[in-house]
């Protein structure tokens, strides 16, 4: 499949990839060995993510008492 670069350096997906991710708006965007790597992206709001972090957190049972003596243990590391 090719993909043109228009004026102002902007590429246009070909349908049968846009296809792949139906629900995908962003890309993060790399360059690695001279080839241009496209990664999906799912944007969330900082507080659903927080959020699902401290429901993670409660179910695997880490007290916030884990958290600073790793937080210590990390720092006393350097």
């Amino acid at each position: 499949m090719l993909a043109k670069k228009t004026t102002k350096n902007q590429l246009t997906l070909p349908k049968e990839i846009v296809k792949a991710f139906p629900d995908t708006n962003y890309f993060d965007v790399s360059v690695k060995d001279k080839k241009i790597i496209l990664i999906p992206v799912r944007i969330t709001p900082v507080g659903a993510s927080l959020e699902g972090i401290r429901d993670k957190m409660e179910k695997l049972g880490i007290t916030e008492k884990d958290i600073t003596d790793a937080v210590r243990w990390a720092r006393k590391r350097k």
